[in-house]
C-alpha cells in the first residue's frame, strides 16, 4: 500500500503496520458485507417468486419493466457484494491483500448502490399494487431521497473532516 494519509494516521494513532491496517480493513469490510449480503439475497429470493404469483399477470407493462430493472439490480447487488469472497479465495496466500481490500471496497460500493436501487424498485412495485401509481411514484421519490441522504450525502460530508469527533 503506498504511503498515504490513511496509512500514516493508522501508523501514528494505532501503531499499525501496513499489513495490520490491511487486516483490520479487510475484517471490517467483510463484517459490513455480511450484513448487506443477507438482505440482498432475501430480496432477490422474494423477487424471484413474484412471477409465479397469479396476480403478477395483472401488472402493467411499466410495472413489468420496473420488475425486470429491480430484479436486475438485485442480481447485480448480489454479484458485487459476494465478489470479494471470490477475490479473496482466488488470491488467498498470494500476498495480494492490498489488491483484495481495494477491489472489495469498490465492489461493496457498487453493490450497495444496486441494493438501494433494488429496494426502491421493490417498494414502488408493492405500493403501486396496493395503493396506486401516484402513491408508488411518491414512495419511490421519498425512498430515493432517504437513501441518498443516509447512504451518500451524510457520510460524504464527513469525508472532508480531518478527524473523528
Amino acid at each position: 500500500m503506498p504511503e498515504n494519509d490513511d496509512y500514516a494516521w493508522g501508523r501514528r494513532e494505532r501503531g499499525e503496520t501496513e499489513l495490520e491496517q490491511l487486516d483490520r480493513n479487510w475484517a471490517s469490510l467483510i463484517q459490513e458485507l455480511r450484513v448487506v449480503q443477507t438482505g440482498v439475497q432475501f430480496l432477490f429470493g422474494a423477487l424471484l417468486i413474484l412471477p409465479f404469483e397469479a396476480s403478477f399477470g395483472t401488472l402493467s407493462p411499466a410495472m413489468r419493466t420496473l420488475y425486470i430493472v429491480t430484479l436486475s439490480a438485485a442480481v447485480g447487488a448480489t454479484v458485487f457484494l459476494v465478489a470479494p469472497v471470490s477475490w479473496h479465495r482466488i488470491l488467498f496466500r498470494r500476498h495480494r491483500l492490498g489488491n483484495v481490500v481495494a477491489a472489495a471496497h469498490r465492489c461493496a460500493m457498487a453493490g450497495i448502490a444496486l441494493l438501494g436501487l433494488a429496494l426502491v424498485g421493490a417498494v414502488v412495485l408493492v405500493v403501486d399494487y396496493v395503493a396506486g401509481r401516484a402513491e408508488a411514484v411518491a414512495a419511490g421519490i421519498i425512498l430515493s431521497a432517504l437513501f441518498l441522504l443516509a447512504w451518500l450525502i451524510a457520510p460524504w460530508r464527513w469525508r472532508g473532516t480531518s478527524a473523528d469527533r
